[in-house]
């Protein structure tokens, strides 16, 4: 019984109570008297349906507060995934560049070799600068839910930076963008190149599980089979290895 209802029912019981006093009691009280007894039962009574009203609005409330709190907390998860691999990424990078710039320090230190060398073609020089600006905006534009933009920024940028540091995430992102933007066919490749290039990274269980998806999507039955296999076999204490075995055994 809800509090408004079991409120109601005391009131009612303690105005039936009052009516059937004794002859003897009711004597010693006059209508008046009486009249006053109930208006004031009914003003408690009218207070504590206010406040029961009160607590079921709370109650409400704080669900849907809780709701709120549990979308908000998805979302972070999310956010916080996308920049724990931007600050690996960047760490990376400047692990490299000072790796790199040793290298060219000791260059220097070296004593000149006066045996002739056939001189080699320059590559292009990197801009570390625009290198990173082209990722933070194919990043960008995938954090925008813009799929197809990032999809073709990333592939832009493997291409454009086939050695940087920053390759593999823009590979990995990009096979995500692929699959958003239901370019599955684009989506399996790119899983596939990451997981074959990159095997140690630990999104490389995760990839492979992704593309097999991809390949059911497009019906490449032998192709998902054979992911299956390799990933069972590659990462079997994984999460996505361990759903692989599970899905080889039901086959």
């Amino acid at each position: 019984m809800k509090l408004r209802e079991w409120l109601r029912a005391l009131l009612t019981a303690l105005l039936l109570t009052a009516a059937l006093t004794s002859p003897t009691r009711a004597a010693i009280f006059d209508d008046d008297e009486a009249r006053q007894r109930i208006e004031v039962l009914k003003g408690e009574f009218a207070e504590l349906a206010k406040r029961a009203d009160t607590i079921n609005r709370n109650q409400i409330d704080f669900a849907n507060q809780v709701e709120a709190i549990k979308a908000d907390i998805a979302k972070l998860r999310g956010q916080i995934e996308v920049l724990g691999y931007e600050l690996e990424a960047a760490q990376k990078r400047q692990k490299d560049f000072y790796v790199d710039l040793d290298g060219r320090l000791r260059k220097l230190e070296a004593p000149p070799v006066e045996a002739k060398v056939e001189a080699k073609p320059e590559t292009p020089k990197i801009d570390p600068a625009q290198e990173t600006r082209d990722y933070e905006a194919a990043l960008a534009e995938l954090k925008a839910s813009k799929f197809r933009e990032a999809a073709s920024s990333f592939l832009a940028f493997i291409k454009a930076y086939p050695n940087s540091s920053l390759t593999a995430s823009a590979h990995y992102w990009g096979a995500y963008a692929h699959a958003q933007a239901k370019d599955h066919a684009g989506a399996a490749d790119l899983f596939g190149k990451f997981a074959a290039g990159w095997p140690n990274d630990e999104r490389a269980p995760a990839a492979l599980e992704s593309r097999v998806a991809s390949l059911d999507a497009i019906k490449d039955w032998k192709g998902a089979r054979a992911t299956l296999e390799l990933l069972a076999e590659k990462y079997p204490n994984s999460e996505a290895g361990k759903k692989a075995k599970l899905r080889l055994k039901k086959k």
